[in-house]
């Protein structure tokens, strides 16, 4: 595809926003820094995991985040709904979005890493169940943001009177985020999400070489369509978001996506055309994310805090623009 060419049905062109994943940090302390960091490069957003192993928790490493810059956004990329009741995790997110002054971006999931359920003794029910309680869950979250007192009488929540106490800054809710790769939670989010993270399919829970064949440019082409058909009328109101798990400066381009070619499972030319990878040189980087914005739509880049050094001129010349 020529550079600037557009698919039908992709929604309308948005600035580049790039997005940090604070994971994996060597020390807790590292957090401020890498948070005040991110404010001056021009990254968008900040944000932080939800898992019960060595990373930090979201709330409290949110709200560091959010007093350590003045307007940083910061967002959980993303919260597992099943382990949290969602009137409890309601108000933490409205109490995140009052104390940063409406700089929340709220993500939710279903739920996928196998180690975290097995080791904190949490039911892991089949994908189907977990999809299902979650959409019933952000009916109950957003109805507890609109400051009213909510009944809720559901499959898996029941919710008598309750009046959500502080209600978010940003009106009618702090963007909701939800990522994911299979169509039933795509479609999900094409109905409830502001932003939808286009995501490898998980579904081993575990981030390994049977996520490959859903990483291609014809696997995010079909989840497009799905999001497009469930989506309806409020499509071009979606922003598209992108995980790089790969991300890398080089002037030897081929040898690295040979490398994410093997230790995905995929063939080294769909390891190129992939969304969810980036090497070669700063205007190549930049090229690759310009034609992907014109194909895909995908304007949301979210990248580890690991390689934020490394592509610090391709946030500068294309966050915003």
């Amino acid at each position: 595809m020529r550079r600037g060419a557009t698919v039908a049905g992709v929604s309308p062109r948005r600035p580049f926003r790039f997005t940090v994943q604070a994971s994996r940090l060597g020390h807790p302390d590292e957090l401020r820094p890498l948070a005040r960091k991110c404010e001056d490069l021009g990254v968008a957003v900040l944000t932080v995991a939800d898992h019960l192993d060595d990373q930090l928790s979201p709330v409290p490493a949110l709200m560091a985040a959010a007093d350590a810059t003045n307007e940083l956004r910061v967002g959980s990329l993303v919260f597992a709904n099943d382990y949290r009741h969602p009137a409890i995790l309601a108000k933490d997110a409205a109490t995140i979005d009052v104390l940063s002054g409406g700089r929340l971006e709220f993500g939710i999931g279903a739920g996928w890493m196998v180690e975290d359920y097995e080791s904190a003794g949490i039911a892991m029910d089949r994908p189907g169940v977990r999809i299902e309680r979650l959409e019933e869950a952000i009916e109950v979250i957003t109805a507890m943001w609109t400051g009213e007192p909510v009944q809720h009488d559901g499959v898996h929540y029941r919710i008598d009177g309750l009046v959500g106490r502080p209600i978010p800054v940003q009106r009618p809710h702090p963007p909701i985020v939800i990522g994911g790769g299979g169509p039933r939670v795509l479609a999900l989010a094409a109905r409830h999400a502001d932003i939808i993270g286009l995501n490898p399919t998980l579904t081993a829970g575990v981030v390994d070489h049977r996520a490959g064949p859903s990483a291609t440019a014809e696997a995010t082409d079909e989840k497009l369509r799905v999001i497009r058909e469930a989506a309806g009328e409020r499509f071009d109101d979606i922003e598209l978001h992108t995980r790089i798990h790969l991300a890398i400066v080089s002037d030897d381009r081929d040898a690295m996506f040979d490398l994410f070619a093997e230790g995905f499972g995929l063939t080294p030319e769909q390891a190129r055309l992939s969304p969810h990878a980036l090497c070669g040189t700063i205007d190549q980087i930049v090229e690759d994310l310009e034609v992907r914005r014109d194909r895909f739509g995908i304007s949301a880049i979210g990248l580890s805090a690991s390689a934020l050094d490394d592509l610090a001129p391709v946030i500068e010349r294309l966050a915003g623009r």
